[in-house]
C-alpha cells in the first residue's frame, strides 16, 4: 500500500504534517475556483512542481473537477464540451506522471450526510446519516438516465486513457442508497459496480474502494476486496456503524470493521496502490469548520493506518 493524503493544490501547514508523517505521495483536489484549466499543460506543471518541491507527487486526482463532471453525470448541454476536456487532460497528466483519476457518478447531490455533529468517542464529533432526517430537493433524474450517461462518460473517455495509460477509479455512491428523492443513484451495490465495470471492460478502468461505503452496502467486504482485487486502484480507508439508511462515521479504530484484517488483506491479494484515510472525527479544540477532515483525527488516522501496514510487514519478514 502507497499511504498518501489528501491535499488541496495551495501549500498549507497540511503539507508539512504530510512530510512529517512520512508520507510521500499526494492525493490532489484541483483548484476550481476559475483559476485552473485543466487543459492547459503549464497550470497543471505548475502545481505538479510545486507539490515537488515539497517532497510530495501527486499521483492521483480526486475528484474530477465538479464543474467538468457534474454536466458528464446529468447529461446536461454543455456535456460534449467537458468530455473533450476530460479528454484533454490526459495527456498531460500522463507527462506529469499523474496516473489515476478517483471519480464519483452521483448526480446532482455529492456524497451526503444528516448531520456533521454527533458525539463519537471521548466526545469527539462525527458526520452521520439518517434517511428519516434527509430533506429532498426539487433535483431529479432516473436510473436509467444515468446508466445511459456512465455509459456515454465510458464509450467518450476510455479510449483515450488506455491510449495515455490513465486509470478511472470509480466511487460508489455515498450513501449507497438507489433514490434520495427523486435523484436516483446507481453505483449503490457490489452487483451495480460489476454492471458497471462491465460497460468498458479495460485493465484502464476499476474502482476507489471505499471500505466504508462498501460496508453501509450491506456488503461484505472481504468477499467484495477480493472480487474486485485487480480493479482496486485505490483505496479509502475509514469506517462506519450503522447501514445505509442510518450510520454514523468513527475513529478509524472504532467501526464495524476490522481494520488489520483488511489491511493484510489488501497486501495478501497484492493491493499495492495509494490509500488514504478519508473522513476522521473532530477532536477535542478543534473547530468543527470541515467536518471529515480536522486535523487531529487525521493525524491519529494515518499513525493507526502507518502501525497497521508496519505490523504485517513485521509479520511477513518474521
Amino acid at each position: 500500500m502507497i499511504l498518501t493524503d489528501y491535499l488541496l493544490c495551495d501549500k498549507s501547514i497540511q503539507w508539512d504534517y504530510a512530510r512529517q508523517l512520512g508520507i510521500e505521495h499526494a492525493v490532489i483536489r484541483l483548484p476550481e475556483d476559475g483559476r485552473f484549466d485543466v487543459t492547459d499543460p503549464g497550470h497543471w506543471r505548475t502545481i505538479r512542481d510545486r507539490f515537488l518541491s515539497a517532497g510530495l507527487r501527486p499521483v492521483i486526482v480526486e475528484p474530477m473537477p465538479n464543474a467538468l463532471h457534474g454536466p458528464i453525470k446529468t447529461g446536461g448541454p454543455e456535456r460534449d464540451a467537458c468530455l473533450d476536456k476530460v479528454i484533454r487532460m490526459f495527456p498531460i497528466m500522463a507527462e506529469l506522471g499523474i496516473d489515476t483519476i478517483c471519480t464519483n457518478f452521483m448526480a446532482h447531490i455529492g456524497w451526503l450526510r444528516t448531520a456533521s455533529d454527533i458525539p463519537e468517542r471521548g466526545g469527539a464529533l462525527v458526520t452521520g446519516f439518517r434517511l428519516a432526517d434527509y430533506q429532498p430537493t426539487d433535483l431529479a433524474i432516473s436510473e436509467s438516465e444515468l446508466w445511459a450517461n456512465l455509459d456515454i462518460f465510458f464509450q467518450a473517455v476510455m479510449p483515450a486513457a488506455e491510449r495515455y495509460g490513465i486509470r478511472i477509479a470509480l466511487h460508489p455512491d455515498d450513501p449507497p442508497l438507489p433514490r434520495l428523492g427523486q435523484v436516483s443513484r446507481i453505483l449503490v451495490s457490489l452487483a451495480n459496480i460489476r454492471r458497471a465495470l462491465a460497460l468498458y471492460p479495460s485493465d484502464c478502468l476499476g474502482v476507489t474502494f471505499c471500505q466504508a461505503t462498501y460496508s453501509a452496502m450491506g456488503e461484505d467486504i472481504v468477499q467484495a476486496a477480493t472480487e474486485l482485487a485487480k480493479k482496486i486502484f485505490f483505496i479509502h480507508f475509514r469506517d462506519i456503524r450503522g447501514t445505509k439508511t442510518d450510520f454514523r462515521e468513527t475513529f478509524h479504530d472504532n467501526g464495524q470493521t476490522d481494520m488489520a484484517r483488511m489491511v493484510a488483506l489488501y497486501d495478501r491479494l497484492g493491493c499495492d496502490v495509494p490509500v488514504r484515510v478519508d473522513h476522521v472525527p473532530t477532536m477535542a479544540g478543534e473547530t468543527d469548520q470541515t467536518p471529515g477532515y480536522a486535523t487531529v483525527g487525521r493525524l491519529f488516522a494515518i499513525g493507526y493506518l502507518k502501525g497497521l501496514i508496519d505490523g504485517v510487514t513485521c509479520q511477513k519478514e518474521g
